[in-house]
């Protein structure tokens, strides 16, 4: 099988904790090859293609500098989300396949126009939202998809931290990113319960951020003190989303909130047969023979066959598995370009009705 040549668009923190790992170890299977390496800020670049790349790998500066290179087939695109819609766009009408970061992009309208592009050009996209690959989220799905709970119309989707804001490169800044905790880690939540209801036709969507806690100095925060003057997203926010056929969904998502109730990358679901929860471990709740019950499988207990037969590997590696099996062998993608762009659409809409003080309606 030949090796992909794949680039890397920004080699910030998410290059360097998620991706670069992930590839490495395809590059130690002889399935890719990492050639080509951009930051605005030189250093990193050289210092990603050091560790990462091939003995003559390239470094740029300039993203459009790398496109220009015929051999790359993939890219995968790891900037602040500002950047994500122009980027994959450039990079899928120069011939790449394109894994981009989450969230897919700012705004619905440019989500939009990266899946219009990805279908003119024939290229492949697909979105960073590795959770759906843990052991809990894939059992999850299968107990979705076998029934078992029959009609879900109800959910809530968990990403709530007491006091953890990233304080490092970007993630403050409102015009950089678009937001805070929920586009940034309410994003993981909300794909994470619209892909186990199969559900992505939303038809109203009310919503409330809020920056109560952003302008503290003495924070208790996890990563050391925020700066209050460079911290211009909220600091939580809450949406109530009501899909097309009736079944609601709750989204939390904080940085900072007085509460203990934590956790992040989580669902709850609740069917007309039964509801399940990522709260602790996965949690299967139901009636039988008359009696409430609750079940909690083992989920250490053995993986299932996630790629090629092998089982097992962090949600990283099996994103990047999918990924370049999709552009080897014809294989489907997991997260659909389509299903990241209604993610965004909601996202979108709670910071919109955040902003009003009104409702946002689809389609009207």
């Amino acid at each position: 099988m030949e090796k992909v040549k794949v680039g890397i668009i920004g080699c910030g923190g998410i290059a360097n904790g998620k991706h670069l790992p992930a590839l490495k170890n395809l590059s130690d299977d002889g399935r890719v090859e990492l050639v080509a390496f951009c930051d605005i800020i030189e250093e990193r670049a050289q210092k990603a293609a050091k560790e990462y790349g091939t003995p003559d790998a390239k470094v740029y500066t300039d993203y459009k500098e790398l496109l220009k290179d015929e051999s790359i087939k993939a890219v995968h695109v790891c900037t602040p989300n500002r950047s994500h819609s122009f980027i994959s766009i450039d990079a899928m009408r120069a011939d790449k396949h394109v894994l981009c970061e989450k969230p897919m992009a700012k705004t619905f309208a440019e989500a939009q126009e990266m899946v219009k592009v990805s279908k003119e050009t024939g290229k492949l996209l697909t979105i960073g939202y590795q959770n759906r690959h843990t052991q809990e989220a894939h059992y999850v799905k299968a107990t979705c998809e076998d029934g078992e709970l029959g009609e879900i119309y109800y959910a809530k989707a968990h990403a709530i931290r007491r006091r953890a804001v990233p304080t490092w490169g970007v993630f403050l800044n409102e015009y950089e990113q678009g937001g805070g905790p929920l586009i940034d880690i309410g994003t993981h939540a909300l794909d994470l319960t619209l892909w186990m209801m199969d559900n992505y036709k939303p038809r109203m969507v009310v919503g409330k951020a809020y920056k109560k806690l952003g302008d503290q100095r003495e924070t208790g925060n996890s990563w050391g003190d925020w700066d209050p003057e460079k911290f211009t997203v909220e600091d939580s926010a809450f949406g109530f989303i009501q899909m097309e056929d009736g079944a609601t969904i709750v989204l939390e998502s904080s940085w900072a909130l007085n509460t203990l109730e934590v956790g992040e990358a989580q669902t709850t679901l609740c069917g007309t047969k039964a509801g399940i929860d990522m709260r602790d471990g996965v949690r299967l709740n139901g009636v039988k023979h008359n009696k409430q019950y609750v079940e909690k499988p083992n989920l250490q207990a053995g993986g299932a066959a996630f790629f090629d037969g092998k089982t097992g590997g962090s949600p990283s590696d099996i994103e990047a598995h999918i990924f370049y099996d999709a552009i080897t062998k014809g294989t489907e993608l997991c997260v659909k370009p389509e299903q990241a762009m209604v993610v965004t659409q909601i996202l979108e809409a709670i910071y919109k009705s955040s902003e009003t003080g009104k409702p946002v309606f689809f389609g009207e």
